[in-house]
């Protein structure tokens, strides 16, 4: 069974940075794509940033490009979400999830628009303080 824990949130001041970290098992980012989703209090959920299996591309929520960056690392089978420039906006549960899906930009993009995947993680908490 695949599973996804999600590691790295935490209390941060606004302006700063965390890193979360999603990791895998159970199967390959060479054959799933990963998204890091968000749910704030009273919201709904949305994605904030896919990356495709294999070179399948990246996709960021505008709200956060030029502050979050998604990478990962294959060897490790760990997906990162590197969030800087933090804003009371942010805080939120953050989730990764697994899917698979088309190996294709529209695909990835979708995937964080419709915020449908197969597997989920347990989510991890990101609070923004002044």
């Amino acid at each position: 069974q695949p599973q996804l824990v999600e590691s790295g949130g935490g209390l941060v001041q606004l302006g700063g940075s965390l890193r979360l970290s999603c990791t895998i098992s159970g199967f390959t980012l060479d054959d799933y794509a990963v998204g890091w989703f968000r749910q704030a209090p009273g919201k709904e959920r949305e994605g904030v940033s896919c990356i495709g299996k294999s070179d399948g591309g990246t996709y960021l929520r505008d709200s956060v490009k030029g502050r979050f960056t998604i990478s990962k690392d294959t060897a490790k089978n760990t997906v990162y979400l590197q969030m800087n420039d933090l804003r009371h906006e942010d805080t939120a549960v953050y989730y990764c999830a697994a899917d698979q899906i088309p190996k294709s930009f529209a695909a990835v993009r979708a995937m964080c628009d419709v915020g449908g995947a197969d597997y989920w993680g347990q989510g991890t908490q990101v609070t923004v303080s002044s």
